[in-house]
């Protein structure tokens, strides 16, 4: 007798064709190819076909995968994110003609220079935990554009994006025919993303809405809502062609955010920057909330997986919470998230049940910021692409982990300081592994070879322009080592990608 009680006569096994999905079990799994799957889904069985599937551990076969890969390329047709527009007209008429949709929900509203996704992942983790159905649009993404548009801690479906697409993309038309007229571009990538989230937070709906920046702040396309709480991550110089040439200049644009009467929580900053974050609260009579003042981290301390951290908030202490994520800086975003979710419940005058802290960061997590992805050599990605995001990963690795020798595999866009990278990374880095991601903004290996060597030497760089190729020799190398380690980093895209191939690979049991 077989598992499914037949003989085991091939004439009697049962024909995947016949079986119901109110018959299917899980041994049953092994009898249904994933097209088989599919048809039934399709037959409009799909949620007891998912069912099914969810009992086995096994991913229900997506028929929306094709539908949310078209909602993609639609975004790609239009202006990229390398060229944001200065405006912000453009976005509000969209939002305007779909019934403001981002006015449907409050928002905590986030910016900065590092830490912004982080940040916004631990603040939507702890309002997600407080038992509130949340909204999370972070960029860029690194696998798949749904990434970008959380609901309720989850990536939303392809079904959902499809949908969603469908809906707004008459509007944008309608707005892409005005610009037209005017002599503008039409809405741009991010433009038409940002209201594709707002629009299906709407449609979740969200009871909450955490919103990161996705350049600067004042004419990002975001800024079209109200945030009641702004919340400032580390400032620092970044995108200086878009944003300014000093530290206060790039400051003065990210406090656009500010709205009247906001509560405005922010990381420690350079003088400069807290200067012109002052002045933004001043002006629109917000309170405001700095980190070292009003809230801070007081300790942390390596816990395996993670840290150990104590937080003081506005309202109250937090002492010796685990928090999943590697680097002191990640326990500084913690507390500047504790803050801004404090300031958004109680205006700081209430505090987080432990159990909500408990669970809020107990459960967060950043993908693409210290990940493993591989084992057998160890295989980090991380996604610094400045200075200080190199500085702080740095020092996480050299905190957190104990290797023996770490190879980088580094790739960076144009525009970024190389320089301040490299010198970042070179405490840690035996040797550098050069190559090239699938952005078009990349720099060019040899180039990028060339001016780490200047800062570094040429015994401890090689070049390898395929991402897989390089990948390979860093993983050699790390094999070949006393506690060995490969760090991919220096760009989002090449993290995203390295994932990818790290999946395909089957690296991480």
């Amino acid at each position: 007798m077989s598992d499914h009680g037949f003989d085991e006569n091939e004439d009697e096994q049962p024909n995947p064709e016949e079986i119901g999905p109110e018959e299917i079990g899980p041994d049953d799994l092994e009898e249904l190819d994933p097209e088989e799957l599919a048809e039934l889904a399709e037959e409009g069985e799909a949620e007891r076909v998912a069912a099914r599937l969810e009992e086995a551990g096994e991913d229900a076969p997506d028929e929306f995968v094709d539908e949310g890969d078209a909602v993609y390329d639609a975004l790609l047709a239009r202006l990229g994110e390398a060229a944001p527009q200065p405006r912000l007209h453009a976005t509000r008429r969209a939002v305007e003609l779909l019934g403001d949709p981002h006015r449907a929900y409050p928002i905590i509203h986030i910016t900065g220079t590092n830490g912004k996704t982080s940040t916004s992942r631990i603040a939507e983790s702890l309002l997600r935990a407080l038992g509130l159905r949340t909204g999370l649009f972070t960029s860029p993404h690194l696998v798949r554009v749904n990434e970008r548009i959380v609901i309720d801690g989850k990536p939303i479906s392809n079904e959902a994006l499809a949908s969603n697409w469908r809906d707004v993309e008459p509007f944008l038309a309608i707005v892409d025919g005005e610009l037209a007229a005017a002599g503008e571009s039409p809405l741009t990538y991010f433009e038409a993303l940002t209201v594709l989230a707002y629009a299906s937070f709407a449609e979740a709906p969200v009871d909450v809405a955490v919103i990161e920046v996705g350049m600067g702040g004042e004419w990002d396309s975001t800024n079209v809502a109200d945030g009641q709480v702004a919340v400032f991550t580390p400032i620092s110089l970044d995108h200086t062609d878009r944003l300014g040439t000093t530290v206060a200049e790039i400051a003065r644009t990210k406090s656009g955010i500010v709205k009247p009467a906001a509560q405005v929580v922010s990381a420690a900053q350079h003088p400069d920057a807290l200067a012109e974050l002052r002045r933004a609260a001043e002006l629109t009579e917000s309170t405001f909330a700095l980190e070292g003042d009003r809230f801070a981290l007081e300790e942390s301390s390596v816990a395996v997986g993670g840290q150990l951290v104590s937080i003081r908030g506005l309202a109250g202490r937090y002492d010796e919470v685990f928090l999943p994520l590697y680097g002191t800086h990640q326990g500084h975003n913690a507390a500047v998230a504790v803050a801004a979710v404090e300031s958004f419940l109680g205006g700081g005058s209430q505090r987080l049940a432990d159990d909500v802290i408990a669970e809020g960061l107990g459960q967060v997590t950043s993908p693409g910021r210290l990940q493993l992805v591989g084992t057998e050599p160890t295989v980090l990605v991380d996604a610094a692409h400045n200075p200080g995001g190199a500085e702080a990963l740095a020092q996480a690795v050299g905190e957190y982990f104990t290797f023996g020798r770490v190879i980088v595999v580094l790739a960076v866009l144009q525009g970024k300081d190389v320089e301040g990278i490299v010198r970042a990374l070179d405490p840690i880095a035996a040797e550098f592994v050069i190559t090239s991601s699938a952005s078009e903004r990349a720099i060019d290996p040899d180039e990028l070879a060339a001016a780490v060597v200047r800062i570094v030497g040429a015994d401890r760089v090689s070049v390898q322009p395929d991402l897989e190729s390089a990948l390979d020799e860093a993983r050699d190398l790390a094999d070949d080592a006393e506690q060995g380690a490969v760090l991919v980093t220096g760009s989002i895209t090449l993290v995203g990608d390295a994932i990818s191939i790290a999946e395909r690979g089957g690296w991480k049991p």
